[in-house]
């Protein structure tokens, strides 16, 4: 069952292949746009280097990711490249009913789920200028082994077959380009309507408009 009813914060879901640039985009946004609160999502893959339990992800193991799943805490969950990921249910509905931008660097499997309880989620998806840009792009992150480069590149192509799915698309060619188009997402969708009803009730009362739920 979806909750229709929109809520003063917003809730944006960022969507990418791996090596597309997505979270150096999302640090970006996150560093000059101190209101938007980062969703942290349950993982059972292992850390990377320098990343930390509670901060990029809570890591967890497959045993209690799947005994959270079925008590329904999470929002949504999917298995991408042998791992579980999950987002908080809970939290993120007490965070936008308290006002907060909400957002999400999620797969697009993810995003379909959170659609159907948010149904004015704002999706984003960020695509790289080409698949050799994306290839190379993981090779100088250096983070995986080839075999692994191998099977994103190849599964690439199925996740940008879903970019028609989403509000947006940012074309990550220009880093400064595609951050300035992220934050411009970001300013108007804090000017819709019903949240701009939700934050200022009262304004909108004294005005005389009333909002439509629909």
């Amino acid at each position: 069952m979806s909750d229709a009813r929109p809520s003063s914060g917003s809730l944006f879901m960022v969507v990418a292949p791996s090596g597309a640039g997505k979270s150096t985009l999302v640090n970006a946004l996150l560093a000059q746009e101190p209101a938007i609160k980062l969703s942290i999502s349950f993982t059972t893959r292992q850390p990377r280097p320098l990343e930390q339990h509670g901060r990029e992800y809570y890591f967890t193991t497959v045993d209690d990711f799947l005994k959270r799943r079925e008590a329904g805490e999470f929002l949504e969950s999917a298995e991408v490249h042998g791992n579980y990921y999950g987002t908080s249910r809970l939290l993120i509905e007490e965070q936008m009913k308290a006002g907060t931008d909400v957002l999400l660097e999620i797969d697009w499997q993810g995003a379909q789920q959170v659609k159907k309880r948010f149904p004015h989620a704002v999706g984003i998806f960020i695509l790289p200028p080409s698949i050799a840009a994306l290839e190379e792009r993981l090779k100088k992150r250096g983070q995986d082994d080839d075999h692994v480069i191998t099977r994103r590149i190849l599964a690439a192509g199925g996740e940008i077959a879903h970019a028609p799915e989403f509000e947006y698309v940012i074309i990550n060619q220009e880093f400064a380009t595609a951050l300035s188009e992220l934050t411009a997402i970001v300013k108007a969708t804090r000017c819709r309507f019903a949240q701009q009803a939700a934050r200022n009730a009262s304004l909108f009362a004294q005005l005389g408009i009333h909002a439509i739920i629909s």
